[in-house]
């Protein structure tokens, strides 16, 4: 059984400036996040919310413009990312590989001046950063403007007028209006509003919550085993969302095909026994919610053949043991926490659904049960699913939705539990 931890090791040829990366949260694990830094004082500033980001999870690239550069050295921001900056466009299509389509998964303008955002709302992209923003905007990544000029400047009608034209297609930070300047608003205020985008929650913010995913494997032999067709894809993307949201992740997982998500805490087991007692061991910490999404063998076999099974024989006959029910041992040591379950059906009624996942409930003791059905029309396509979540006062049906929907629709439902 391994255990990696979610704070980033830094490898040897990895920048020294890394090892601050997941240092005050994991919430932007896994995003890339692209910094322009434009032609305005306020930029030292930007060596900071680049730092905030990476505390938070990100990996940040820097765009500077030329009129930064010569209040900055490139070589600052390249120390404070651990990334190189870009200052010119090349052959290398430096404005494709960070601004086309998924590249990156947020564009910041810190400052934001007049002139960048004019071009922006007119498509003039005559410099790195006007072309980066131009090709972002074309690619629907989302962008971030955050304005920083002389009031003056703020009330032109012009400037107005590119607002007006941006304000439903980007997002705007409020300036500060002080000293008759809209200076840039503080690095701080800024990462909020980047973790909020990125589903940052109040209630969910340092939860402590435990779930296991994926299928387990049970030995026949030392080569043969009995498993299931699950891929572990749900519970990873509901360990990934629930990270964004600023839980503190501690996640089980079975040998699944997904890979499992930064920022949490993860402990590989291969058999349901692995799982039982990985699950038994966490439990003697404290846990906000404990979610059971893996897929358990309910069944494994009775005796297990230390040596290959010959392949001679014609027939082979194995019995099988019921496997422990991982999710009944959760509230025995942890009565307060908030169990949620999984339970599959296959071809069944939606009535039947609901019943059959209200016994799991009640034998459980489970707060909630998410209930699906995995049947002929979910084989078909694996990708897409349709949960019912069930509690003891409603059920709640989130239709048919690619698994990344459903895990928000779930998300949110243990948000509302846990306020």
């Amino acid at each position: 059984m391994i255990t990696l931890v979610a704070k980033k090791k830094i490898k040897k040829n990895d920048h020294p400036s890394l090892d601050i990366v997941s240092s005050h949260g994991t919430e932007l694990s896994g995003k890339k996040i692209v910094l322009c830094v434009a032609g305005s004082v306020a930029a030292y500033k930007a060596i900071e919310l680049a730092r905030l980001l990476m505390r938070h999870g990100a990996d940040v690239t820097c765009v500077a413009s030329s009129a930064v550069t010569k209040l900055i050295q490139p070589d600052y921001f390249k120390w404070a990312t651990g990334n190189n900056v870009i200052t010119k466009l090349t052959g290398k299509l430096e404005h494709i590989k960070l601004a086309d389509y998924k590249q990156s998964n947020l564009l910041i303008v810190y400052p934001g001046t007049a002139n960048t955002l004019g071009k922006l709302a007119n498509g003039i992209d005559d410099t790195p950063i006007s072309t980066v923003l131009t090709v972002g905007f074309g690619s629907k990544i989302p962008i971030m403007m955050c304005l920083a000029m002389h009031e003056s400047m703020y009330e032109n009608s012009a400037v107005k007028k590119n607002i007006e034209f941006l304000k439903n297609k980007i997002q705007f930070v409020s300036p500060q209006m002080i000293e008759g300047k809209a200076k840039a608003p503080e690095p701080e205020y800024v990462l909020e509003n980047v973790l909020n985008k990125f589903g940052s929650s109040p209630i969910l913010k340092n939860k402590k919550i435990l779930i296991t995913a994926g299928p387990t494997i049970e030995y026949i032999d030392p080569v043969r085993v009995i498993t299931n067709v699950s891929t572990g894809k749900t519970g990873v993307l509901l360990a990934s969302e629930l990270i964004s949201a600023g839980a503190k992740v501690s996640m089980i997982y079975g040998p699944g095909n997904e890979k499992p998500p930064k920022g949490a805490k993860i402990t590989n087991v291969k058999t349901s026994k692995e799982m039982f007692d990985a699950t038994k061991k966490e439990l003697k910490k404290k846990f906000d919610a404990v979610i059971m999404a893996a897929a358990a063998s309910d069944y494994t076999p009775e005796n297990f053949s230390k040596s290959k099974i010959k392949s001679t024989k014609n027939s082979l006959n194995i019995r099988l043991k019921k496997a422990p029910k991982i999710i009944d041992l959760v509230k025995k040591y942890q009565k307060d926490t908030f169990l949620i379950g999984f339970k599959a059906e296959t071809d069944i009624s939606q009535n039947y659904l609901i019943k059959s996942a209200q016994k799991k409930m009640r034998e459980s003791d489970a707060d909630m049960i998410i209930a699906n059905d995995i049947g002929k029309k979910y084989q078909k396509n694996p990708s897409m699913n349709k949960v019912l979540i069930i509690d003891k006062n409603y059920v709640k049906i989130s239709g048919w939705k690619k698994k990344e929907s459903i895990v928000k629709f779930i998300k949110k439902e243990i948000e509302n539990k846990l306020k």
